[in-house]
């Protein structure tokens, strides 16, 4: 057990280092290239900080784990709004006028609407599987269409011209801003899954249930790149890095992470995602959805309110076992 302590300890270590990697790098890529820092975090930042999710969704699908499975990706879109958006609203007030966030919002309530959906056919299969991957193939067509046409407002000088000043407060120059970026995400991986094998081995040894540990041990552990992002952008003052980041997360956990892990190994759905933890994270993603929408700054009052209800569902996760 003393082991396992060690490979928490040093998985935190990693995603801090990496956390601070991704977020300079991404933010000196967006302002060097004159793209919009909501595409560099939802696809950059948001799948980058995703790859855990993938990494342990698809190793427990292929070692006969579907709890733990879809347990890490329910739990990790309730654990990205909840414990991870109001720690950042605590640590620094984020400003919400990007309209773009708000489109983005709407996309992660749908993708958590199909999830719901799904799961009423008692199995993930691979048909749904390739209607996941096809809906984020979509979405990111549209994305980019969006965004070529926001390039182009800017080339008429109509749009973002306060992006463009922000590149004298970036050190980074362009390679090493590449450099930094996929030396951020690789230290994200490394960490985030050391920390879930530490973890999960130490919740093991107390009996913690696998449902349990997908939707808490896991669903957090792989989160944390997302967690260690987010703070460091906050920090900055990066609001809309750390805006997308979430929502860009949530929307690639159930589209791309188990659209892919479900076109290898279909994931059986137990009764308890179906009726308890599905439902829950629906409702949780319609209230991020409805902050987003409505509030120009979500601020430390609304984190304090996620954060005391991601203790009351962790609670009611001990309760039931």
């Amino acid at each position: 057990m003393l082991l396992d302590f060690g490979m928490v300890a040093a998985g935190l270590l990693l995603l801090f280092l990496g956390g601070e990697g991704l977020v300079r790098g991404s933010v000196a890529i967006a302002t060097r290239l004159g793209i919009s820092k909501l595409v560099v975090g939802m696809v950059i930042v948001g799948f980058g900080t995703s790859a855990p999710e993938l990494v342990v969704s698809l190793q427990a699908a292929l070692a006969g784990s579907p709890d733990i499975a879809l347990g890490n990706v329910v739990g990790s879109n309730i654990a990205n709004i909840l414990l991870i958006l109001g720690i950042a609203a605590l640590l620094s007030p984020l400003g919400n006028s990007d309209g773009g966030i708000k489109r983005e919002a709407l996309v992660m309530l749908l993708a958590a609407t199909a999830l719901v959906a799904a799961l009423w056919y008692g199995e993930i299969t691979r048909l749904i599987g390739f209607a996941l991957l096809a809906g984020l193939a979509l979405h990111l067509a549209l994305a980019f269409l969006k965004e070529r046409k926001s390039r182009a407002d800017i080339a008429e000088g109509s749009a973002y011209e306060h992006e463009a000043d922000e590149v004298s407060d970036v050190p980074l120059k362009l390679p090493i801003a590449i450099i930094a970026t996929l030396a951020g995400l690789g230290l994200l991986v490394v960490g985030a899954e050391l920390m879930v094998e530490g973890a999960t081995a130490i919740a093991r040894d107390f009996g913690v249930s696998e449902a349990v540990i997908g939707l808490t041990i896991v669903a957090v552990g792989t989160s944390l790149p997302e967690l260690a992002t987010a703070i460091v952008a906050a920090i900055r003052r990066h609001s809309d890095v750390v805006l997308a980041n979430i929502v860009g997360s949530n929307i690639f956990n159930v589209l791309a992470i188990l659209g892919i892990t479900a076109t290898i190994a279909p994931i059986g759905v137990s009764e308890r995602f179906l009726l308890i933890d599905g439902p829950i994270m629906l409702a949780i993603t319609l209230l991020a959805f409805l902050v987003l929408l409505r509030a120009r700054t979500v601020g430390r009052v609304i984190g304090s309110g996620f954060l005391m209800l991601y203790i009351g569902y962790i609670g009611m996760l001990g309760y039931m076992g």
